[in-house]
């Protein structure tokens, strides 16, 4: 089953902030790509805060995105706190 993503904000870690079309939100950590390419480039951080969301999916540019599914499964739910 693919759940699109439907909004992104990356944040200084390294980390991406994920909404899915299903209401969850996560967390998807970049840095375990630095050693594959072409992801090698997203350690730049001015490059890595250009994250988008197109096609249901995060890219930076036509040639580097991570395919929706990876980012579902991989990422970390995040607890909504009480209060907050």
């Amino acid at each position: 089953m693919l759940i699109d993503v439907i909004n992104v904000k990356p944040k200084d870690d390294y980390l991406l902030f994920l909404e899915f079309e299903n209401g969850e939100k996560k967390e998807f950590d970049c840095k375990p790509l630095f050693d594959k390419k072409p992801f090698q480039i997203l350690q730049d951080k001015g490059f890595f805060k250009r994250a988008k969301v197109a096609f249901g999916t995060v890219i930076w540019s036509d040639e580097i995105d991570i395919a929706p599914e990876t980012l579902y499964i991989e990422s970390v739910s995040i607890k909504k706190v009480s209060g907050t």
